[in-house]
């Protein structure tokens, strides 16, 4: 099947304007479609190519319509051979002592990916690198929502070798979607992730 994202994604240098424009032009399912389109070699060079093209801030990945602990989901695909379908669900805290600067959020991942690594809580925060922002496994929410699974800390079960000492870097590509390469120890490794928002409903 064909994937005009691809397309413009193949040209030697990615016109990130282009490919903005014709993602914020879909519907939500056809806009998820193309990113779940992406293998290996499009989300890394997708990643280079949104460096410094849209800059993000919490308000990317929840909207400030949210009210604190309502959940807003971002469909992702990543760059695994297996499993590489999964979601990272955030919220806004409910507590303005970052100033709306930090959201809070774990992965959800899809069954045996669910029970055996475990939920990999972090904290959505800036980035020390302008207009990107960093999703920080060294941190867990205080809190959660009520219906998201227990918090547990990321150097237990299986999560010690997925989330342990890791940080996402992430850069914005359209209005629903971003790109993240991961970071351990933080140096950059070779997996890269695309995520496409879900927008909530209404109230």
């Amino acid at each position: 099947m064909g994937s005009q994202l691809r397309d413009l994604l193949d040209a030697d240098r990615p016109d990130m304007a282009a490919s903005a424009a014709f993602l914020d032009g879909l519907g939500h399912d056809d806009r998820l479609a193309e990113v779940r389109s992406l293998g290996r070699r499009h989300l890394a060079k997708l990643f280079e190519a949104a460096a410094g093209h849209l800059p993000l801030t919490t308000e990317h990945f929840v909207p400030a319509t949210c009210k604190a602990l309502v959940e807003v989901v971002h469909h992702g695909q990543n760059s695994l051979p297996l499993f590489g379908e999964f979601a990272k669900v955030m919220c806004r805290p409910d507590s303005d002592e970052t100033n709306g600067t930090e959201l809070w959020g774990y992965n959800r991942g899809y069954g045996i990916v669910m029970t055996t690594v475990g939920p990999g809580y972090f904290v959505l925060r800036p980035a020390e690198s302008q207009g990107e922002m960093l999703v920080d496994y060294l941190r867990t929410p205080p809190r959660k929502p009520d219906p998201w699974p227990p918090i547990i800390d990321n150097g237990s079960r299986l999560s010690f070798f997925v989330y342990n000492k890791s940080q996402d870097l992430v850069r914005g590509v359209s209005r629903h979607v971003c790109i993240g390469r991961q970071l351990r120890n933080d140096r950059p490794q070779p997996f890269w992730f695309a995520l496409c928002r879900e927008d909530p409903a209404g109230p």
